[in-house]
């Protein structure tokens, strides 16, 4: 089978590529180059595309062949979505739109779609499930939720079998160029600098190692799953006890960091962590990381990464 993966050299395009390819699948990538690094993707057996989903006539070229799609592209930062909302809906919603309307005219029908959990719901009382309303407090969550309904009305209107996945926080190795909150914390603290906390320190998020998210991915895919489905671990883990695993892997090195608070910011979610009863039911989905030892490896990951810059 030959998927498409858009977005496929950023964070988590990157690590699926990586593990599709181990797992016997042929793998297209189309990314506008913008954040992602296909240095990343050396000695892959990969097709690379540079092109942007907003341009309709390189989401057609790309679709070439191609039996199953997994849409990653997008702008995920809920902060800047909310300075500059504009671009936001124009990566999101008119590129998922350009996206479904090229497979509907090229004929290929399975599609992964990658969601969001916190963001599309809004503060709500965690545990967060797909039963739950949406009430988006962001210009991000609501793009993720435009795109999530017109998948619904594509597998209702053209028979697609398209899935949105709503992600937690996810965190691993190859994550240098996101801002989510662990890749984010380790470059301060090997940067030398004080990690800054908006709010108190007890906001809650439900961390998934990469490969544990990679995984879901592909069973999507392989069974054909459909709908609104939530991936993550289950578990709450706030920022304070998240810092907690940073400074015992950090003084492994014998690296030490101060903390900093500020008020909080509006528009992010203060407490949120999914259940995931439908994805071990419909996908057989069992995360097998553990936060510290997720932590680990990612640590080890940008540890190696700036050791390679200073021996260039």
């Amino acid at each position: 089978m030959q998927i498409l993966v858009t977005g496929g050299c950023g964070f988590v395009g990157v690590n699926l590529s990586h593990f599709a390819r181990l797992n016997g699948y042929k793998v297209r990538i189309l990314d506008n180059m913008v954040l992602g690094n296909p240095g990343h993707l050396e000695g892959l057996d990969v097709d690379l595309i540079e092109g942007d989903i907003r341009d309709a006539a390189t989401v057609e070229k790309a679709l070439d062949g191609v039996d199953a799609v997994v849409h990653l592209a997008a702008d995920t930062r809920v902060i800047p979505s909310i300075e500059n909302p504009k671009f936001n809906f124009e990566n999101n919603v008119i590129g998922t739109f350009n996206l479904i309307e090229a497979m509907r005219n090229a004929g290929v029908n399975r599609l992964v779609n990658a969601s969001t959990g916190g963001a599309i719901l809004g503060e709500v009382d965690p545990p967060v499930h797909e039963s739950m309303v949406p009430k988006p407090i962001s210009p991000y969550g609501a793009s993720k939720l435009a795109c999530e309904g017109y998948l619904s009305a594509y597998a209702g209107s053209y028979d697609m079998q398209a899935a949105s996945l709503r992600f937690t926080n996810v965190y691993g190795p190859r994550s240098f160029h996101k801002g989510s909150v662990v890749a984010h914390f380790i470059k301060q603290i090997l940067n030398q600098e004080d990690l800054l906390i908006y709010g108190d320190g007890s906001q809650a998020r439900d961390y998934i190692y990469v490969d544990d998210l990679c995984q879901g991915i592909l069973a999507c895919i392989d069974r054909s799953a459909v709908g609104v489905i939530q991936l993550g671990t289950g578990i709450p883990t706030p920022l304070d006890d998240l810092i907690a695993i940073l400074r015992d892997v950090a003084g492994e090195d014998r690296i030490t960091f101060n903390v900093r608070y500020e008020d909080w910011r509006p528009g992010e979610i203060r407490h949120t962590y999914g259940l995931i009863d439908k994805a071990r039911e419909v996908l057989d989905f069992a995360p097998q990381v553990k936060l510290d030892d997720g932590i680990r490896k990612t640590w080890q990951w940008f540890k190696n990464r700036e050791q390679g810059k200073r021996e260039e």
